[in-house]
């Protein structure tokens, strides 16, 4: 097949890339060039989006499948006019924050979007309406030849929100020190591999499959996720529980962040953020490779990072030892 992705310097683009050309297809890459490498063996088209000439080195050609990453309105809208006719199959990954509402459980692909943005480009705080916006020019450009996939949470080796490995790589760090967690573990953790991810993408285009899915994983609860990450990363000192009230007295991050208590939520609003139903992309073929595997994968390229390095979600060591000597 001949597949573009508009992207494909970054993380999940280029897993995507790596994997189609492994199974022997043609990818061209559409990017500035700025988030990295495209994967080898495959073509870089260095382009700026905001360019009105940004598609023009793609003139005149065909693709059996495009795969749209951004977040920007004006960005989707301007491929979908330059390349929507010349697509046999369009994927745009959208994500569950197009979503109203993250506080019910089990809550699948019916559930209320938020409304869309009617700006070209937006900030961070408008993010769920911009996807929900771009979902939308995909919808009248490529109705019948569409696939618009929602992601959760995104782990595995690469995960430079540092989500996904923030306990192993605690736990890996300082094997034998207390470990502080919350006391309320039940809140879901629901992470799609990358490489999952990836590989099924793949498949619907290659099928042609459209339709909308929640592509997320299997919903973990937390303290099953510290418990296999503590395993995984060989800690034996004490584990700690500290209440959330606690926990929010002392300004602690919740979920993600600099400084956060990774994967913790005490806010009710977002119990069912990571506990969506994904029914769909499991019938369309989407699997998970066990969870102990992930954490294991997500853990030695952690350690390739740098077990201490300052992070993008879970607590630095002198903030956990601080927190543990406030809870005596």
């Amino acid at each position: 097949m001949e597949i573009l992705i508009l992207g494909g310097t970054a993380w999940v683009g280029r897993e995507f890339s790596r994997q189609a050309l492994a199974r022997g297809h043609r990818v061209t890459c559409l990017a500035r060039g700025e988030s990295g490498e495209v994967a080898e063996g495959a073509d870089l088209v260095v382009a700026d989006r905001r360019d009105p000439a940004a598609y023009d080195g793609l003139t005149g050609r065909d693709w059996d499948a495009v795969v749209e990453l951004s977040w920007q309105p004006g960005f989707a809208r301007a491929a979908l006019a330059a390349l929507g006719g010349r697509a046999a199959h369009w994927t745009y990954v959208s994500s569950v924050s197009a979503y109203a509402s993250h506080g019910p459980l089990d809550a699948d692909e019916s559930a209320e979007l938020l409304p869309a943005t009617q700006l070209d480009e937006v900030g961070p705080a408008q993010y769920g309406e911009a996807k929900v916006a771009c979902e939308e020019a995909s919808a009248a450009a490529v109705d019948d030849r569409l696939l618009v996939v929602r992601p959760g949470l995104i782990g595995g080796p690469g995960d430079h929100t540092g989500r996904s490995g923030a306990w192993a790589a605690r736990a890996a760090r300082e094997p034998e020190a207390p470990l502080l967690v919350p006391a309320s573990q039940g809140v879901g953790t629901q992470f799609v591999d990358v490489r999952d991810l990836a590989a099924w993408l793949l498949d619907c285009a290659e099928r042609r499959t459209t339709g909308t899915y929640n592509a997320v994983g299997p919903v973990v609860p937390l303290g099953e996720w510290i418990a296999l990450s503590r395993e995984i990363g060989g800690h034996t000192g004490p584990v700690v529980e500290a209440d959330d009230d606690w926990l929010l007295d002392r300004k602690v991050v919740q979920a993600m962040g600099p400084e956060s208590l990774a994967l913790w939520v005490a806010d009710p609003d977002w119990a069912g953020f990571s506990a969506r139903n994904d029914a769909a992309a499991r019938a369309a073929g989407l699997g998970h490779r066990p969870r102990e595997r992930l954490l294991a994968d997500t853990l030695r390229w952690e350690r390739e990072e740098g077990l201490s390095r300052p992070r993008r979600a879970g607590l630095s060591g002198e903030r956990e030892r601080e927190l543990l000597e406030a809870l005596g």
